[in-house]
């Protein structure tokens, strides 16, 4: 008897590796994509929001709803990663202007509290939609989220501009802060481990030329993620960092996890958003190791 497909919310900031991870998830019979929510971050909100919309519709998927959540950080001015995603957020692939959307910080909660079973929830981008929801409504959080897999963290490897932290922890320390203390069934999957999840590029020429449209949608963004990290890293390829999240749930065992305890520093300077081990700090399962060969056959669904 085939099981029941995981209930899933998607809270993105769309996003080259997004795009990819949402493209996945509307073509993986696994799971029900109940709505996706959409933040600021590798572009601004109406950019990002934009940009879901356009996968999903590429993906024969415009019913999954898409609803604009925060367009900043909790307590500090908005951030961008266009340096690596480009100015639409998708690198070359082609998009429409994207129209005015009016900010909802509560939009997350909205959906976890429409929602009649738990659910699993991933977060690829910053944490602040989840932050807002934690503190208007804590209880509803922790009925409605059965499991919560973020793309967070940084320990060994520096995120980009050589930073100590990853860019979704660095864009609001604060909210991810918030995230870890709130005892949520919450893992980590670290640069640490989503940095072993490159694409060569001439996996992305071969893409360009797929039959299937998202493919070759996906392989105008990807190109442009190519050519960032040879610029920012000198890397010959590009990392698509949030597909680990959902191949973890596509194929559960895909990550080994490891405890930590941890905290994130909400310094100004060059400790902001880091990702550490303390004493005194969450106890935290972490993603230490990846079953790469694997994740890359579930990408086979979108990449053609």
């Amino acid at each position: 008897m085939q099981a029941a497909p995981i209930r899933l919310i998607i809270d993105t900031d769309p996003g080259i590796d997004d795009v990819v991870t949402l493209a996945l998830a509307a073509r993986s019979p696994e799971v029900e994509v109940v709505a996706v929510t959409t933040t600021y971050g590798t572009a601004a909100l109406q950019e990002t929001t934009r940009n879901a919309r356009t996968v999903l519709a590429l993906a024969s998927r415009p019913d999954i709803p898409v609803h604009p959540g925060s367009d900043r950080p909790m307590s500090r001015p908005p951030v961008t990663g266009a340096a690596m995603h480009g100015p639409s957020g998708v690198g070359y692939a082609a998009v429409t202007a994207a129209p005015a959307v009016a900010a909802d910080p509560a939009a997350l909660l909205r959906v976890l509290r429409s929602t009649t079973t738990p659910v699993t929830l991933l977060t690829l981008g910053p944490q602040t939609n989840l932050a807002h929801a934690l503190d208007r409504d804590p209880t509803v959080v922790r009925r409605a989220v059965a499991r919560h897999l973020a793309m967070l963290g940084t320990f060994a490897e520096r995120g980009a501009s050589d930073r100590l932290a990853d860019f979704n922890a660095w864009a609001d320390p604060e909210a991810a802060q918030r995230v870890l203390q709130a005892e949520l069934p919450t893992a980590l999957v670290p640069l640490d481990v989503t940095r072993r999840m490159t694409l060569r590029p001439d996996d992305v020429i071969r893409l360009a030329v797929s039959a299937d449209e998202v493919t070759r949608w996906l392989a105008a963004a990807l190109e442009f993620s190519v050519e960032a990290h040879r610029r920012a890293r000198g890397l010959t390829g590009c990392v698509v960092n949030d597909v680990l999240t959902l191949g973890e749930v596509l194929a559960p065992g895909l990550l080994r996890f490891e405890e930590r305890r941890l905290v994130v520093d909400l310094d100004e300077g060059e400790r902001r958003g880091h990702t550490r081990e303390a004493a005194d700090g969450v106890l935290i399962p972490v993603a230490s190791d990846v079953d790469v060969a694997r994740m890359r056959t579930l990408l086979e669904r979108v990449f053609r």
